[in-house]
């Protein structure tokens, strides 16, 4: 009865300094089940309360540029308290805590409750919508208990993995299951798109950003989100691979307060079977580049168009987000090297990871009261502002970063491309200045939009 007991609950202790394997060596040790492990990390995983202030319209025609004059007096914005609740995990002893950027964003007030229900203030220190990852610092925090990361490109799909958090705000909760799979990218919802680790353990609402270890008590993700249509857990949880969290750790510590991540200057598509085929790659694997920007460090490392990139440091990536991913991990300042495929011929080559140009200059301008549209804000595109902006990598010109109260109610749009202003080709942010200060008193901008023309007319 023991011996079949064991065989249905043995557990594979992988250590990461001998990558030796064991079993239960007793009936203690089998009853005993997680509680050892709960006991050494969950002191590390906190409760996070946070407060946001947002402005709030009673009536929705005050969103549209038309009827928002008609109900300007009736329906002025308001501010209104959001408050959000999730889970954190220190990570130095002296109180830097790791949560998600959908926890703690644009959060004017944040307690953070330990497990023993000591309380404290937090600030942020570095944030990033697009990881939906945030780091915090405990104010008075010392002496701390505190997760170790493990390099998370060591987890294996079945390993044994604990969820802690607060879900729901019951209070600290454990669930336990297996590592599901690897590599899932753009399977998460909120903010996050990237790369994850898929686990069954149930998760939450509340436990995001809490912890997903292994069985040694070692932390190899954070906790983001489900996959469910009911909004309860459904046996697909999503979780930041821990080495992404060593980056934001590594950047906070240096003192950035926007996460930075390099810049590839380059686009590609997954290498599906059809393009596999016909380039004569054995199995569909890689993207292929379909465009780069002149003075991308890809250019720079001698790499083509048509070209296929199939790992980024020994690690596979079969899409731009695991692209995005694996050079974030690498980190600005270093060297990553990148796996390519050209003609039948597979090369290892050295890439720099650097920050996008700020080249051309960008000219950052916001236009004053005495111009027609006060208030609107452009820049110059350049490597630097297509990044931040998401644009395409043969963007120029001059890009719309803030329409501005004016400028919305008249139609212009973030990220808009101003072509001309009057028939006037608009070349630099100072042309943009010198044409909105022109008492003509009607007014036609042509631009950009998501690559179609528009074109917008107006009296002032």
């Amino acid at each position: 009865m023991i011996r079949a007991l064991v065989t249905v609950m043995t557990l594979v202790l992988v250590t990461v300094a001998s990558a030796e394997t064991r079993i239960p060596n007793s009936q203690a040790e089998i009853s005993l089940g997680f509680a050892p492990l709960v006991k050494q990390a969950a002191p590390a995983v906190v409760n996070i309360y946070a407060r946001r202030i947002v402005e709030q319209r009673r009536n929705p025609f005050m969103d549209d540029p038309f009827f928002e004059q008609f109900f300007r007096e009736f329906a002025k914005p308001r501010p209104r308290v959001q408050n959000s609740l999730g889970s954190g995990v220190i990570l130095t002893a002296d109180g830097i805590v790791v949560s998600n950027y959908h926890v703690v964003g644009m959060a004017t007030d944040i307690r953070v409750v330990t497990s023993d229900r000591r309380e404290y203030s937090a600030s942020v220190l570095l944030s990033d919508q697009a990881s939906d990852l945030a780091i915090l610092q405990l104010e008075d925090g010392k002496d701390l208990p505190f997760l170790s990361l493990r390099n998370s490109d060591q987890v294996e799909v079945g390993e044994l993995v604990l969820a802690i958090g607060n879900p729901f705000g019951v209070g600290q909760t454990v669930s336990s299951g297996i590592v599901s799979g690897l590599a899932r990218v753009g399977a998460a919802t909120g903010s996050a798109r990237g790369y994850f680790i898929q686990t069954d353990a149930p998760i939450n609402p509340g436990n995001s950003g809490g912890a997903l270890i292994d069985v040694n008590g070692q932390l190899i993700g954070i906790n983001t989100s489900i996959l469910s249509r009911s909004g309860g857990s459904n046996g697909i949880g999503f979780a930041i691979p821990a080495n992404l969290v060593v980056e934001f750790l590594a950047q906070a510590q240096a003192g950035n307060d926007q996460f930075a991540r390099p810049w590839a200057g380059m686009s590609g598509q997954p290498v599906d079977s059809d393009l596999a085929q016909s380039l004569n790659l054995a199995i569909p694997e890689g993207i292929i580049i379909s465009d780069l920007h002149p003075i991308s460090p890809f250019v720079a490392a001698n790499f083509q168009v048509g070209d296929v990139i199939t790992h980024v440091d020994g690690q596979v990536v079969n899409s731009p987000a695991e692209m995005v991913f694996r050079m974030s991990v690498a980190g600005i300042g270093r060297q990553a090297r990148i796996t390519r495929s050209r003609s039948g011929q597979v090369d290892d080559i050295d890439v720099h990871m650097i920050a996008p140009p700020d080249d051309p200059p960008s000219q950052p301008l916001t236009l004053g009261e005495e111009t027609i549209l006060p208030g609107l804000a452009v820049a110059r595109a350049n490597p630097a502002v297509i990044a931040h902006y998401g644009l395409a990598l043969n963007a120029k010109g001059v890009l719309v970063t803030n329409p501005g109260r004016l400028g919305a109610r008249i139609g212009l749009t973030g990220a808009d491309v101003l072509v001309s202003i009057n028939g006037q080709g608009v070349d630099e942010t100072k042309d943009v200045q010198s044409m909105l200060t022109d008492p003509a008193r009607k007014v036609r901008i042509d631009l950009l939009r998501n690559g179609q023309s528009v074109k917008l007319q107006f009296r002032h």
